[in-house]
């Protein structure tokens, strides 16, 4: 059974840092693409970025800049480093592992449980 499972949200000030992991199980992680989201209360799904295995990654234009995806492929863990938060930020960030490089979350097969960020002004 797939199981992805996201943890290091929190809160954190403007103009701080964060670093979100997703450890998978139960999949063979290196031929996935794995990525992450963001959802706001009322607002839909939004694509942070995503990466293959070999290091190509794909960023929403929202945290181009700011937002750094890696992969420990040996671990089957990804992060997601964010850097320069703004309070626009906060969200529940989830993590998802799918077969194609995408930005519409309906193409990822496996989702995590999501984690909270919180970016105070």
């Amino acid at each position: 059974q797939v199981q992805l499972v996201e943890s290091g949200g929190g809160l954190v000030q403007a103009g701080g840092s964060l670093r979100l992991s997703c450890v998978a199980s139960g999949m063979s992680f290196r031929r996935y693409i794995m990525g992450w989201f963001r959802q706001a209360p009322g607002k839909e799904r939004e694509f942070v970025g995503c990466g293959w295995s070999d290091g190509i990654i794909y960023y929403g234009d929202s945290v181009k800049g700011r937002f750094t995806i890696s992969r420990d492929n040996s671990e089957d863990t990804m992060y997601l480093q964010m850097d320069s938060l703004k309070p626009e930020d906060t969200a529940v960030y989830y993590c998802a592992a799918g077969g194609r490089a995408t930005s519409n979350s309906d193409d990822y097969n496996y989702w995590g449980q999501g984690t909270q960020v919180t970016v105070s002004s």
